[in-house]
Formats: structure tokens, C-alpha cells, sequence
């Protein structure tokens, strides 16, 4: 990194530099979109390209189900950002904004530290010229008591993570005690429908190491407030999605409001209770609490960034704002890996206009390509655009599931490219010969 580590003053005077271009968040959007204007604008030094993450390394959201189970290495699927942008000619910082400081063009970052507290890198400054936020969202607690004290979330990796080691632990102590396993996860979105099956085949997958024991009981319970899972796809879908995770053992409750919740399970709003010893919420989004340090951009009540279709502020044209942490007014669109990847490759395509000769970027129409859920190697269904189903029947959803991996190979040859994108295919397929196909450690 050529980018001094010490604060740099936002008051001194303005000295001539080559425009600066800011992405705040390493997701989907954000490396895809630092990656190409790496390639085509820092390469040839025609702009500095900064891409800012309070965490170290990328991985695909779509994939936390598997990291939270187990059932993913997340060693060959984590992209770790300083490779990346040494490779793509653009600068990566750790840390989290605290502050903007609209009127001199900086963005503050909190000091990063270690596992023991102590301070690794101090406070710092950024300054820029157009920053793009692609911080991502997370569930939405909704104000509900003793969710943030006592549930478990999976929004990141690094939660994805702690979840599957907690369940790793309660697992071990349910095959010593005979005893059964009880997880209750509120929502039945994607997110919460695939993590109930990916659980379930990761109990398969560690039985085959329990040296002959009889394997637990997973008792795993989906509640959703509304009146069926999968709400984003056909009824078609959604019913044959709670066919199947029945069928697996998942008890799956429809118009179960929870309440509140406490270390030991979930009130209902029916005056009902569910008990568990994990707890996980996946209900809602919302965009992160850092979105209200932005100054006065304007938030929706979710806390998202409020952007004209060109997906700038409706506030400040410096700032554009990408994927679920943003709100188009006027024509929302829903909070999908798919938008944002569109968004990234809008603004790939007209920020270097902007950037270096101030052309406006014209407004962003969303493709609506479909849609894919795969509920492990159990089934999977996808939809078109024009609400057509594929999936399920006698093969078990195999196109969707195959349609489902596309799409994840897809995302690491746009960001590797295709030479090193192949050679992750073969690494991933030679690793199952070597690793357990759960992780066990």
C-alpha cells in the first residue's frame, strides 16, 4: 500500500491530485466494483481507487448458510483483500467509518485493533472525491426484546463462524448425552429455510465420524411471521420447500410472531413458546447501524441510503450508494446478491466518466433474471423472470442446485479471473478428497 497509515489533516489546503474514488464495504458489489475500476482506472494511474472493509477478507453471502453449518471450507472461499487489491491495482484500509466530514471530503476510520484490545492502527482519514457505499444489510430485530442479548446472527462471516461454533460444541455434548439438539431460527426467508436443511446434512456429514454411535436428534424449528416461507417466490415453491424440510424433520410454523426472546427460547405473540438452546435470527433487513454516522444523508426507516435510480444520494451527488444499503426512491428494488451485482457493474461502466470528466451517470434499470434456492443437496427450485419454475421432481432439484453453484462459480471468475477462477474449481474439487466434508475443528 503507497497510502500513508497516519491521519492526514481535511482542513490543509487542497493540493492538485488525480481524483479519488472511495468504496466502502467489500461485498459482492463493492470488491466486484474496486476490482474492475482497479483494472481500469488504477492500473494506468488515472484515478486512485481505496476500497475500505472493517473486515480482512470477502466472502460470498450467499454461502453464510453453508459457513454457519459447516459444511463449507471457508479457507478456499475467503478472498483476502490485500492480495486482491495488490493484483487490481487499488488500495485497501481496514476499519469502520465513525464520521464524514462532507464539507472537506474525508471519511474518518476507527483505529483497528487485536483480539487483546490493543491498538493496531490509530484513528485515520480518507479523502475522496465520490465515495460509494456497498456496506450490505443484516437482519432487522425490529426493536424485539432479548433478540440482540440472546439469538445468534449470521449476517457476516465472522458471525457465520461463531454460530458454527457453538454448534460444533452443542453437537459434541448432545452425541455424549444422548440427547437431543433443539435450534429454533426465526424467518423463513432464504437465508433461514437453507440454513434449517444445510443443518441437517451437516448432522449427516459428522455422523459418518461418530465411530458408530447413534447420531442425536436435530430438532430444528423455522417460525415465520407470514403466512408461508420463500415469500419472494411462487406459492408453488414455498409450498413444496416446507414439504421437504418436513420431510427432513424441520417443524416448520407459519404466522408465528415472536415477541421476545430470553437464553432458553422464544415467546410467541400467541402466548406460545418455543424452546432451544441456539437460537438464530434471520427475519428482516436493515441496513447497519454505520449508515447513521453519515452526516445528513437521508435514511429510510431501515436505515438505508435514500438514491435517484443513477443510485446517487438524493442529498450530496458525491455519494452513490449500492445493493440492500440502498433505497431507490420511487422504485424500490428488493434486496438481492443479483441488483447488487447489476449496480457494481453499472457504476464499473460510468464512474470513469464521472470521475475524471465530471459526465453524469445515467440511471440504473434492474434485470430481473430470476431466482434460485437450494435447500442443500436435498432439493432446490429457480424461477425465470417471467415466474417459470424449474427445479425439484424426480431429480431432486438437481438444476437449481447445479444453477445455485453457477452462480457462486460465476462470482469468483468475475473476481479472480479465468485463469485463477479455474484453478479454484480444481483446487475446491481436489480439497474433497483430502478434508471431511463437515468441518469437525
Amino acid at each position: 500500500m503507497n497510502q500513508t497509515a497516519s491521519p492526514r489533516d481535511p482542513s490543509s489546503p487542497p493540493q492538485l491530485h488525480k481524483p479519488r474514488l472511495v468504496i466502502v464495504g467489500g461485498g459482492v458489489a463493492g470488491l466486484a466494483l474496486a476490482t474492475r475500476l482497479g483494472d481500469q482506472l488504477g492500473r494506468t494511474g488515472q484515478a486512485a481507487i481505496t476500497l475500505v472493509d472493517k473486515s480482512f477478507a470477502h466472502v460470498w453471502k450467499p454461502m453464510l448458510h453453508c459457513f454457519a453449518a459447516g459444511t463449507a471450507q471457508n479457507e478456499n472461499d475467503r478472498i483476502p483483500f490485500l492480495p486482491q487489491a495488490s493484483r487490481h491495482h487499488f488500495e485497501f484500509w481496514p476499519g469502520e467509518i465513525t464520521a464524514i466530514d462532507r464539507e472537506n471530503r474525508a471519511l474518518t476510520l476507527a483505529p483497528v485493533r487485536a483480539a487483546d484490545g490493543s491498538e493496531v492502527l490509530g484513528e485515520r482519514m480518507v479523502h475522496y472525491d465520490i465515495v460509494v457505499l456497498a456496506i450490505g444489510s443484516r437482519a432487522n430485530d425490529f426493536g424485539t426484546p432479548g433478540i440482540l442479548e440472546h439469538c445468534l446472527f449470521i449476517d457476516n462471516f465472522v458471525e457465520a463462524n461463531s454460530f458454527n461454533e457453538k454448534f460444533r460444541m452443542a453437537l459434541l455434548r448432545a452425541f455424549a448425552d444422548h440427547e437431543p439438539l433443539n435450534i429454533a431460527i426465526v424467518g423463513g426467508g432464504a437465508t433461514g429455510t437453507q440454513l434449517a436443511a444445510e443443518l441437517h446434512k451437516a448432522l449427516e456429514l459428522a455422523a459418518l465420524y461418530s465411530f458408530g454411535q447413534t447420531p442425536p436428534t436435530l430438532n430444528v424449528t423455522l417460525l415465520e411471521a407470514g403466512t408461508r416461507i420463500l415469500p419472494a417466490f411462487p406459492e408453488e415453491v414455498s409450498a413444496a420447500a416446507t414439504k421437504e424440510l418436513e420431510a427432513l424433520g424441520v417443524t416448520v410454523r407459519m404466522n408465528a410472531m415472536v415477541t421476545g426472546a430470553d437464553a432458553t427460547g422464544y415467546t410467541l405473540r400467541d402466548g406460545g413458546r418455543v424452546d432451544a438452546e441456539l437460537r438464530v435470527w434471520a427475519a428482516g433487513v436493515r441496513a447497519p447501524a454505520v449508515t447513521e454516522r453519515f452526516g445528513a444523508l437521508k435514511l429510510t426507516r431501515s436505515g438505508q441510503v435514500e438514491v435517484h435510480p443513477s443510485l446517487q444520494s438524493i442529498d450530496d451527488d458525491r455519494f452513490f450508494a449500492m445493493g440492500d444499503c440502498s433505497f431507490i426512491v420511487g422504485n424500490p428494488v428488493a434486496p438481492t446478491a443479483q441488483a447488487a451485482r447489476q449496480q457494481a457493474h453499472h457504476l464499473a461502466r460510468h464512474l470513469p466518466a464521472r470521475l475524471l470528466a465530471g459526465t453524469p451517470v445515467p440511471d440504473w434499470t434492474f434485470r430481473n433474471k430470476g431466482a434460485i434456492v437450494a435447500l442443500s443437496d436435498y432439493n432446490g427450485w429457480g424461477t425465470f423472470s417471467g415466474g417459470t419454475v424449474f427445479g425439484g421432481g424426480w431429480f431432486r432439484g438437481l438444476s437449481a442446485r447445479v444453477g445455485h453453484l453457477a452462480l457462486y462459480r460465476q462470482h469468483q471468475f468475475e473476481i479472480y479471473g479465468p485463469w485463477r477462477g479455474l484453478l479454484s474449481m480444481i483446487t475446491d474439487g481436489l480439497d474433497r478428497f483430502i478434508r471431511p466434508a463437515v468441518r469437525l475443528d
